[in-house]
């Protein structure tokens, strides 16, 4: 019996729209499609222009669709953290006047208990993650449904972000065609997959590094904590490569991507690199380290500005160190640059499925990643969320292209093993005598983030 589910992926970039299309069958996800577009109308991981950026989408799923050989109706959409307010919540409704059994009418009540309060009217909650409900005063019960009771409670965290960020989001993929089935706040996708257990349980940091912005997140107990945005990345790079060598943005950029280095103790002092310069016939010559000299400047200020808000929150003293992820994330030594600032161990993630070997795709893959692990509570919360008031049964999926021809084997999609080159060695699952500690250990945090 087949039991597969199709899961898209769509991640919003300053500089590329991509879509990521994941089968899910028998708890494994193999990647099918991948689909990506230079975005237009978007503006530091927002959306500033709804027509340009919708058509963006319709490109970039069009690729996605023609790789899957299915036709995408319904996507799982990444909200950028910008501004990100997360906030605890806590409801409650009365089952009836006698003991009846608890049902999924009820959960929903009680979850749209909890987000009744006094938001600012250009705020909008993004999404509702449920942590435990009580029965009667029973506590730490994750799903009541089927259960007895008089008396529903729940508690949760609420992430909201501005009213604009969300709506432009909304309507531009509203006008590209497609429905949203689930909006999850960036920085909690990337966790489902550049994170290992060990590191969402006692806490670590995620350093996205866009285009458009860098955005610092803290993950702790499985949830995230903080947020901070810096709105600088890649593009301030490419800007000053350009400025300082005076050469046009297209070929800093290139001069990035190619012979780039985020440090020049590390780089080579006798490689020179041809430029072309603006107003002169001939190209100067530039060392690597050079070059690497004006990179390596940009990405320290970032850094250094990143460090305040993660040490007034005590969050470089997690276990879990930082993690680099994104498209600058790929610059070679950039990992030592952030060890050097933050002074706490740091890597890189990087997706290792077939064609999305990139640090950038590793929001898409988190998507998919974060709406396949969604149990049925996650679901309901996401309708309440959304406003969707009937019972949808079963996820939405994208409906598969039927063709009367008969069509090539396609070869079959590599299985997703997430972050296998994280798990814990066998040396640190062989020493138990540490567990005590350990478990004080994430306790003093669990009681330091809340």
């Amino acid at each position: 019996m087949d039991n597969s589910e199709f899961f898209v992926g769509l991640d919003i970039g300053t500089n590329s729209i991509k879509v990521v299309v994941a089968e899910s069958s028998d708890d494994r996800l193999s990647i099918v499609g991948v689909g990506s577009e230079r975005s237009e109308g978007v503006s530091r991981g927002v959306i500033v222009d709804i027509d340009k950026a919708a058509n963006a989408i319709k490109r970039a799923i069009k690729k996605a669709e023609t790789q899957a050989n299915i036709s995408i109706r319904d996507v799982v959409v990444g909200i950028s953290a910008n501004m990100l307010q997360i906030e605890k919540c806590q409801g409650m409704i009365a089952v009836g006047s006698q003991s009846k059994e608890i049902n999924e009418n009820d959960v929903r009540q009680v979850m749209l208990a909890a987000m009744v309060q006094n938001l600012p009217s250009e705020r909008e909650v993004v999404s509702l993650i449920p942590k435990q409900f009580s029965v009667d005063g029973f506590n730490n019960i994750r799903d009541p449904r089927g259960m007895i009771g008089v008396r529903l409670e729940m508690s949760g965290i609420l992430y909201t972000a501005p009213k604009t960020i969300v709506h432009n989001t909304k309507k531009a993929i509203q006008k590209a065609g497609l429905n949203i089935i689930h909006k999850v706040i960036s920085p909690m996708a990337l966790s489902q997959v550049v994170l290992n257990d060990g590191e969402s349980d006692f806490g670590a940091v995620i350093i996205d590094m866009g285009a458009g912005q860098t955005t610092a997140s803290v993950v702790h107990d499985h949830n995230l904590k903080l947020s901070t945005v810096d709105f600088e990345g890649g593009d301030y790079v490419t800007h000053d490569i350009s400025v300082v060598l005076n050469t046009t943005v297209e070929n800093a950029n290139q001069l990035k991507l190619y012979y780039g280095n985020a440090s020049a103790d590390k780089s080579a002092t006798d490689e020179n690199i041809s430029v072309e310069v603006v107003g002169k016939s001939e190209p100067t010559m530039i060392s690597e380290e050079y070059l690497a000299e004006i990179i390596e400047a940009r990405l320290n200020q970032v850094f250094t500005r990143l460090q305040a808000p993660l040490e007034d929150a005590g969050a470089l003293s997690l276990p879990g160190g930082i993690v680099l992820t994104g498209g600058v994330a790929a610059t070679p030594n950039v990992e030592d640059l952030a060890r050097k600032i933050f002074d706490v161990k740091v890597r890189s993630y990087v997706p290792t499925q077939m064609g999305m070997r990139y640090p950038s795709y590793s929001l898409g893959l988190g998507l998919v990643t974060y709406a396949s692990r969604l149990n049925d509570i996650g679901v309901i919360a996401d309708n309440v969320v959304n406003g969707a008031t009937v019972d949808r049964g079963s996820r939405p999926q994208p409906q598969v292209a039927t063709d009367p021809q008969p069509q090539p084997q396609r070869e079959q999609p590599e299985p997703m093993n997430l972050n296998q080159e994280d798990q814990p060695t066998e040396e640190e699952t062989a020493k138990p005598e540490k567990g005590k500690k350990m478990s004080k250990f994430k306790d003093f945090w669990s009681k330091f983030f809340d």
